[in-house]
């Protein structure tokens, strides 16, 4: 073989790496942008704050794996991931444990009772929705996550879901179970995603909805996780997260009777966001 035809061919390699590096990225982004575009107004109009696309590809997160969502809510970003992970995916659904809502001085005994049968009826509620191509779904809370699911997760996403677990950190050590559990099920290298309400006070307790953006970090890293990168595109300036958070919206919480004030909230937008990505390191 001469020279001139071995470097013809080490040049011919490369470019198609460069090109299979480059494609499913490509691939990613086009499905995340159709999944996205069939979204109800309701949940696009949320888009200007939340960032789902830019999110999802900053944290990795790419068809067919398996991915552990931390408190789903309504299913917000749930009808996102579906989809998106596919058939060859698993999103598996994770709640607080039931002792800890018990600790919310509104949750009343019928809430209680909803969110202990939640690992069941979850799923079926998914099933509702009728989702062309979605991943499998399981359920669990964060005391209940199965010991064969040790070193099997791609990625485990914390979106708003932490101050309340830092919250009541000292009333059960919730924080440091679910990150404990959390760094079990990944696997050597698998990503943690992290979007917070940020504010700069130091290391706050998780009450008004805001987390510090260097406590935050130190507490991931004294877990065993590694700080890889952070993100400003969940960012918002004209937060300056001098009150709970939930008085912004969507929520609205303290303005329900005030339209001036409401006004002022609504131009503020949706709250500051730190976007931060860990992993658990290999050989680990």
């Amino acid at each position: 073989m001469s020279k001139l035809f071995s470097c013809a061919l080490s040049i011919s390699l490369l470019l198609i790496l460069s090109f299979a590096a480059t494609a499913e990225p490509d691939k990613n982004s086009q499905k995340l942008d159709a999944i996205l575009a069939a979204q109800p107004d309701n949940v696009k109009a949320r888009f200007q704050f939340r960032h789902p696309k830019e999110t999802l590809l900053f944290f990795g997160i790419k068809p067919g794996m398996t991915v552990i969502e931390a408190l789903p809510g309504s299913g917000w970003y749930t009808k996102i991931l579906l989809p998106y992970l596919g058939p060859r995916g698993w999103l598996i659904e994770t709640d607080y444990p039931v002792d800890m809502w018990t600790k919310f001085d509104w949750a009343s005994p019928e809430f209680i009772e909803g969110r202990r049968k939640w690992p069941g009826t979850w799923p079926v509620e998914i099933q509702d929705w009728k989702i062309a191509d979605a991943a499998n779904v399981s359920a669990y809370t964060f005391k209940t996550l199965p010991e064969d699911l040790s070193n099997k997760v791609d990625a485990v996403l914390f979106i708003r879901a932490l101050h309340n677990l830092l919250r009541f950190e000292s009333d059960g050590g919730y924080f440091t179970n679910a990150l404990r559990e959390t760094y079990r099920v990944l696997k050597p290298g698998g990503v943690v995603g992290v979007v917070q309400h940020s504010a700069m006070a130091n290391d706050l307790d998780g009450s008004t909805g805001y987390l510090e953006h260097d406590s935050l970090i130190r507490r991931f890293q004294a877990l065993g996780f590694k700080f890889i990168s952070e993100s400003n595109i969940n960012a918002n300036p004209k937060d300056k997260a001098d009150g709970i958070v939930w008085r912004l919206p969507p929520t609205l919480a303290t303005s329900k009777n005030d339209e001036d004030m409401r006004k002022n909230y609504m131009a503020i937008g949706e709250s500051n966001r730190m976007t931060l990505k860990f992993i658990k390191p290999a050989g680990n």
